[in-house]
Formats: C-alpha cells, structure tokens, sequence
C-alpha cells in the first residue's frame, strides 16, 4: 500500500499509540507505519508519558480507559509537561459519544475516535500533521 499522506517535512511524522490491548496497539502501530509513519506503542498511560518525552511524537492516539494512569491523565501530563510542542492528541475509545465529548476537550485532546476507527477517519487525521 503506497503512502498518500502529505507531510510538512522530509522525516516521517512520529506517531505514538497507547492502548492497553495490545492487539489494538500493535496493529494501529503496524497500520500507521505502512503509511510511513514513524511509530512507538505503550501499553500504558505511564509509559506512553516516558515515551513521549523521549521520542517527541507529533501525533498520539490515546486509548481513555488505560489502567493506572488513564488516558485523560496521560494527557494532561505529556501537555503540562511539554506545552510548547505542536503536537496532535486523539482519544481513542468504546465509551458512547455524549458520554466522552465534553471530557476529552477539557483533557486537553483534539478530538477523538471511536473504536474500531475506520481507516478514513485516522487517514483524514494524518492529513493534518
């Protein structure tokens, strides 16, 4: 599958994707490096916050319902922490959208996705980085 995403820049664009089921993680992971993403995956909030902070990832795709530290946690930390970064953050989650909405915009996402997400919707989001 040829890679249709236009970056800003020659390097590939750092993506990271934290979710604690691997299956997920692993084949979002593989899906974005296919369209030439550079790609890291944690399996939770805490280590998608150490992550972060030595790769530098433009993109992150955060699953909200992460044991320990969640995915609004894991948020609020990587943003606090890094405030000048030009970084994108997508919530990644099963919950109901009413339910979901108002509470990722205040963890300071975005937007976000329903899962499963369809291709579409994560290409449109790789068309913005």
């Amino acid at each position: 599958m040829p890679d249709t995403t236009n970056h800003s820049s020659e390097q590939p664009p750092r993506v990271l994707v934290v979710d604690d089921n691997s299956d997920i993680a692993d084949a979002l992971g593989s899906l974005l490096e296919l369209h030439g993403c550079e790609v890291r995956v944690a399996h939770s909030g805490e280590a998608g916050v150490e992550i972060a902070a030595t790769f530098k990832p433009r993109l992150i795709f955060m699953d909200l319902g992460l044991p320990g530290m969640s995915g609004y946690q894991a948020a609020r930390e990587i943003l606090n922490t890094h405030p000048d970064w030009p970084l994108r953050l997508v919530a990644l989650t099963g919950y109901g959208e009413s339910v979901v909405q108002k509470k990722v915009a205040a963890a300071g996402f975005d937007t976000y996705l329903l899962k499963p997400a369809r291709m579409a919707q994560i290409q449109e989001i790789l068309d913005t980085i």
